[in-house]
């Protein structure tokens, strides 16, 4: 709903403008350059918007994040519960935690010298796509950036600033899935063996017709809360990405 929003407010944008006698799509030339009018950078900002979601799931450890917790949540055979909202804010929330070392070097380093004018915007771009290469080429398997990079034709990199978006991208997602599953595997585990074991006893009494998954839940969450499961797994996921933790400095 909200991409076709923006997507209507894109498209609307430049036919309001001329219906209000505002010049939609307008190049000024000055003795410092050309300059976009309002409503383009307007246009552009929205646009920008609806690239953000794809970037947030992208380049930040988001993916990683709520893959894990929803397969917690199947595990644990809660149905919905914690509901998708949940998740994804407390996935969010978390990923706003990784990422802050992150985040907090490239508004010092090249967003926040930009918006002083003290550098050039296009060299603010550069050093800011070079931190979140190095933090997602720190989080990627080599095998999965080798096997992109021959899918691309690209001859072995001599650095890791050689390495171009188009490869590191889905290299990147791709180890991130890998690294999400094994987690759930490792969190699956547990509960599969409580499982069994309710089944075990449930069919050596004879109730056949007592649905395990009922009388193995409350004992998922005692087991769950007895361990302090969330903190286990929010602090296991966020110390997963210890080259984010210690990037501030």
């Amino acid at each position: 709903m909200i991409r076709l929003l923006a997507v209507a407010l894109i498209v609307l944008l430049p036919g309001f403008a001329q219906a209000q006698g505002i010049p939609a799509l307008t190049l000024t030339e000055t003795q410092s350059g050309a300059s976009w009018s309002l409503s383009l950078q307007i246009l552009v900002l929205m646009t920008a918007l609806t690239v953000l979601p794809s970037l947030l799931l992208g380049m930040t450890a988001f993916t990683r994040i709520i893959i894990v917790l929803s397969i917690l949540r199947q595990a644990m055979g809660t149905q919905q519960t914690p509901p998708n909202q949940v998740l994804i804010a407390l996935a969010m929330f978390l990923t706003f935690f990784v990422m802050q070392p992150v985040l907090t070097n490239v508004y010092d380093q090249a967003l926040g010298p930009a918006l002083d004018g003290s550098m050039p915007q296009e060299e603010a771009l550069k050093i800011a796509g070079d931190i979140m290469k190095g933090f997602m080429i720190e989080n990627t398997r080599q095998n999965d950036l080798a096997m992109f990079a021959d899918l691309a034709g690209d001859a072995p990199y001599a650095d890791t600033e050689a390495v171009p978006f188009r490869v590191l991208l889905p290299a990147f997602m791709t180890s991130e899935l890998k690294t999400a599953f094994q987690i759930g595997f490792l969190l699956f585990l547990p509960f599969l063996v409580i499982d069994i074991v309710i089944a075990s006893i449930l069919m050596a009494l004879g109730m056949m017709m007592v649905s395990p998954v009922l009388v193995a839940l409350p004992f998922k969450l005692l087991l769950f809360v007895l361990v302090d499961g969330w903190a286990l797994t929010v602090g296991s996921l966020a110390a997963g990405y210890g080259m984010a933790a210690g990037g501030a400095g």
